[in-house]
């Protein structure tokens, strides 16, 4: 007899890929935007943006985690 994946831990394994790509990928577009800010000497107020976006994307990565961590408990 063969085990079959259970449906819910393959759509836990997508969300935690999902939120493992988001923040690899939010850290070196950020990582990025600070380096290619410095060089083209952006103002201010266009680093902060970066900064701002960066966040989201880390709130973001926190909440679906804090989901993921949720459902496993129950």
């Amino acid at each position: 007899m063969q085990n079959r994946p259970d449906p819910a831990d393959l759509q836990r394994a997508r969300q935690v890929r999902l939120v493992a790509i988001v923040l690899a990928g939010t850290m070196l577009l950020w990582m990025g935007a600070q380096v290619l800010g410095g060089q083209l000497g952006l103002e201010t107020r266009y680093v902060f943006l970066f900064d701002l976006l960066a966040i989201a994307g880390f709130v973001w990565a926190l909440v679906v985690t804090y989901q993921i961590w949720r459902g496993r408990r129950s």
